[in-house]
């Protein structure tokens, strides 16, 4: 008998009620475990996004090590899969930033005498054909002869160098180049085996204040001789070398016999006791065991998630995605605890871990609600360590790297992920202190001394309700300026006050959350009636820049078209201003091409949507490689059309692919990986800052995933969508543990309680989720 497509869709969640009936005959499994030969690990690519600026990098690493050791090959941000020789392998990388930052130490293996000292010149040639990467592990082989292989732990890089037979087999320690701004240096020699550095840079996009961060390598073995460079001079025998400019030094072994070399490198951020302390404790296992339990810790991260189901392709980019949610934000303190503060003086983190490197404009929208969910207790540790700046510097972070502030990107990007953490349940015992921090942030701005422009915009946005335009206004403090983009901050300032009045509700200050509410509704000011768009004001009140929203200004990487869906906290009313819901889906279709789509949709996504890496401005298309439209596929889950949000997120899940350029922009430390990931497994953190999860269907037949029984009393969550295909994507039902799942969204309490979502799938719409009351409901 031939089934229809509809019907031969199953559901676990029917197969549970059958096993109810027959009283436990019928066994479901709770988790499918993967097949017995299958390591996660082996799925992963690392060299997905180093080409067509992605800006990742293929090196080593564990999951939010402290160290990145990676090859750099010329490339601002470190690797491009385009260039063919490495200049050095480094041990700070920061996945997919769009700027210049860390490639501290490149360290590289050459033969025959030292004669050049500037690492553009004495770069090595190599081939792809003669590298390989792995989470954990890098291999590359050198056109000199000589094989580099990388590892690492938490606070250590491990390199293997395998050598010609040669009695000039060489290590350069370049300390005085990296991928930023070198201000000063200083190597020593300090024995046979050991050499040390001390490396204060600065600048990220634009200058910023500098930081220092300390090194010290060992190698396995004595060197013959050693020495340093100043500039172009090489001196053997050296043991110091000090100042700006190129500073370096280098160690040569016999080969003859031994044709390997071991060095482990170090770090720390607070000095060189720390860097010492740190080599102790991770160092001296060697290479093998080194690479071994890096693979380990890779392979238990990763099986936390389990899917099943979809193709090969969608199954490495999923778990690629997956691995590279999870190398940001990055430890930040040394094995004894000890971590350099925002005021530039040496803390104890006594009972957690501090982290540092926080990206937040990117990572609130997507990886920080992944991470509350896979890695509940270190983010728990990661939004202490955000408070631990506010309380230590004297203000909460905009875009922190390392231990000073960068003030890079616009709005108030600290707020939804602090938010996001309390309603995760990630900050008990530190509510007040949040809160508190959050308020200062919210209701003032940084005194002219202090490194961080907070909210600056903040003296008009609370006297007029916007914050303005002010085009080619003088920067007070290095970084961007919310004036520069004053429409874009308006609504990221806005969505802020409804996440903080969410929060000030819940504790009791209702005073202050009545006035966070009537804030958050400030998106209403830049409404042009004219234009049925936002649209930037100038500091009278009047509209400026172009009316067409496709060429709007003031707006920060994107148009008034792709910010038109940033008003999560209240998109009934948003809504309500474009005309109601059939205007809106109408506006919706024409951003998401949407005829287009269903006929091509992965040439749409590429052809219509994508123009180029940096290409924010004058488009009114959605632009899925960048931050300011991530939850704009969802907004038909609040217009009554839900299964459009399914085309849409699936259409756009084809720009990740397993290769170099299967990412179409930045990763930004990972929020792209995480939108991938979130969007695969069918629930996505629509209202980012609180605990609102939207639905679509997954890509996957099953994902089973672990949960932390500390935060997800039920230790599990298994979401299923059996027979879901390009063909079959359409939810036409949902259920919770059985229970019929009406909403198109769940709540992270939802999720506490639930062992399984399931869904049935189809090949054309239903009318599951188009009532008014399934939508994710505004939050005032």
């Amino acid at each position: 008998m031939s089934w229809p497509r509809r019907a031969r869709a199953r559901t676990t969640g029917a197969l549970l009620g059958a096993a109810a009936l027959l009283g436990g005959f019928l066994a479901v499994p709770s988790a499918q475990a993967k097949p017995a030969d299958e390591r996660l690990t082996d799925l992963v690519n690392p060299f997905i996004g180093t080409q067509n600026e992605g800006n990742t990098y293929p090196g080593a690493a564990v999951p939010f090590g402290m160290v990145q050791l990676s090859p750099d090959t010329g490339h601002t941000t470190g690797y491009d899969y385009e260039d063919d020789r490495i200049r050095g392998f480094s041990s700070v990388h920061i996945s997919g930033v769009g700027c210049g930052l860390g490639g501290d130490l490149p360290t590289l293996p050459t033969t025959g005498d030292i004669t050049e000292t500037d690492y553009e010149k004495y770069a090595a040639k190599f081939s792809h054909d003669d590298e390989s990467a792995r989470p954990g592990y890098y291999k590359a082989g050198l056109e000199s002869g000589i094989t580099a292989e990388l590892t690492a732990t938490k606070r250590t890089g491990v390199q293997r160098y395998t050598f010609p037979a040669t009695d000039k087999a060489n290590v350069l320690l370049n300390s005085g180049q990296s991928l930023h701004k070198t201000e000063s240096t200083t190597v020593e020699v300090l024995d046979s085996r050991t050499i040390r550095t001390s490396i204060t840079g600065s600048g990220f996009c634009q200058d910023t204040e500098p930081y220092t961060i300390h090194t010290i390598t060992r190698f396995d073995r004595p060197f013959e001789t050693s020495g340093t460079w100043k500039g172009d001079e090489v001196t053997e025998g050296s043991k110091k070398s000090t100042g700006s400019g190129r500073n370096g030094a280098w160690a040569r072994f016999d080969t003859s016999k031994d044709r390997t070399v071991e060095a482990t490198t170090a770090i720390s951020y607070v000095d060189a006791d720390g860097a010492a302390r740190n080599l102790r404790a991770e160092g001296g296992h060697g290479f093998d065991r080194t690479a071994k339990a890096a693979d380990r810790v890779w392979e238990k991260r990763l099986g936390d998630v389990q899917a099943q189901g979809g193709t090969e392709e969608q199954r490495r980019t999923f778990y690629s995605s997956l691995y590279r949610s999870f190398l940001a934000p990055n430890v930040g303190s040394d094995v004894d605890g000890r971590y350099t503060g925002h005021d530039q003086k040496i803390h104890r983190a006594k009972g957690f871990t501090y982290y540092q490197n926080w990206s937040l404009w990117d990572t609130y929208r997507t990886q920080a609600q992944l991470l509350a969910l896979l890695a509940p207790q270190e983010s728990r540790d990661m939004a202490r360590s955000v408070l631990k700046i506010e309380e230590e510097g004297g203000w909460l972070p905009k875009w922190a790297y390392g231990t000073v502030e960068t003030n890079i990107m616009t709005g108030d990007p600290v707020t939804p992920f602090l938010t996001n953490a309390y309603k995760q349940g990630l900050l008990e015992g530190y509510e007040e202190e949040a809160y508190r921090a959050l308020k200062k942030n919210a209701d003032s701005v940084p005194p002219t001394e202090h490194p961080a422009v907070g909210r600056e915009a903040n003296e008009e946005y609370l006297k007029d309700g916007f914050a303005p335009y002010i085009k080619d206004r003088e920067h007070a403090k290095p970084g961007d300026s919310d004036y520069d983009h004053g429409a874009s901050a308006t609504l990221e300032y806005a969505l802020s006050d409804a996440m903080l009045a969410e929060m000030a509700e819940d504790l009791g200050h209702d005073e202050d959350a009545a006035r966070y509410r009537k804030r958050a509704q400030n998106y209403r000011t830049i409404f042009d009636e004219s234009t049925g768009f936002f649209r930037a004001k100038d500091e009278k009140g009047a509209f400026t820049g172009p009316a067409d929203p496709a060429e709007s200004e003031g707006f920060h990487e994107g148009t008034s078209w792709q910010y038109q869906w940033l008003v999560p906290q209240d998109l009934p009313g948003m809504i309500d201003l474009i005309g109601g819901k059939d205007a809106t889906n109408e506006r919706l279709d024409s951003f998401f091409a949407y005829e287009q789509l269903l006929e091509d949709p992965e040439k749409t996504a590429r052809e219509v949507w994508v123009n180029g890496p940096y290409d924010y401005y004058n488009a009114d298309k959605y632009n899925p490689q960048n931050e300011p439209d991530l939850i704009a596929p969802y907004t038909y889950l609040s217009t009554g059309q839900p299964w459009k949000s399914t085309d849409v997120v699936h259409a756009a899940l084809t720009l990740f692919t397993d290769g170099p350029t299967g990412m179409t922009g930045n990763d930004d430390l990972g929020t792209m990986s995480a939108w991938n990931v979130l969007s695969s497994i069918g629930i996505f953190p629509v209202q980012p800052g609180t605990d609102t999860w939207g639905l679509s269907t997954p890509l996957f037949d099953r994902v089973d995933i672990d949960l932390d029984r500390r935060y997800y009393p039920k230790g599990s969550l298994s979401i299923t969508a059996e027979g879901t295909s390009d063909s079959d994507r359409y939810i036409q039902s949902a259920t919770l543990d059985g229970a019929a799942q009406e909403h198109t969204y769940l709540t992270t309490e939802d999720i506490r309680g639930a062992r399984s979502l399931s869904f049935t799938v189809g090949d054309e719409p239903s009318d599951w989720g188009t009532s008014p009351e399934a939508a994710p409901p505004a939050l005032d």
